[in-house]
């Protein structure tokens, strides 16, 4: 994985980020001023607003370090060794019988537990 640290950001990335915040701002305030309009094509409006701050965010620094880590996640998510059906399978059985098994060895506990309390108290017997 790459791991480049820069402190520094340039006075154009600023201006994209202060434009992006405002066109989704807009395009939020424009969604709502058009209410008169079918809300199909105010939802389609807003998403095509949105998929343009995306693209303009993906064009900062930003933006380029987060779609690198995206590219470099999906690769590492190849290497992944995906269990099959049967051992999927079986790990769950297991889960399901272990809970089965304490919750059973719980409420044991909790039975003798309140009928000592019921003995100290006195209040059974």
């Amino acid at each position: 994985m790459n791991t480049q640290v820069e402190t520094s950001t340039s006075v154009i990335d600023v201006v994209k980020k202060v434009f992006s915040i405002v066109f989704v701002v807009a395009g939020v305030a424009a969604f709502y001023y058009f209410s008169e309009i079918r809300l199909l094509y105010r939802v389609i409006g807003l998403l095509i607003v949105l998929v343009s701050v995306v693209g303009l965010m993906l064009t900062t620094d930003t933006g380029e370090v987060l779609w690198s880590f995206v590219l470099e996640s999906k690769q590492e998510v190849r290497k992944v060794v995906w269990p099959t059906r049967d051992e999927t399978l079986r790990t769950t059985l297991l889960v399901f019988a272990m809970v089965i098994m304490v919750g059973f060895v719980l409420w044991l506990l909790d039975m003798f537990l309140f009928w000592g309390v019921r003995v100290l108290t006195g209040q059974g017997g």
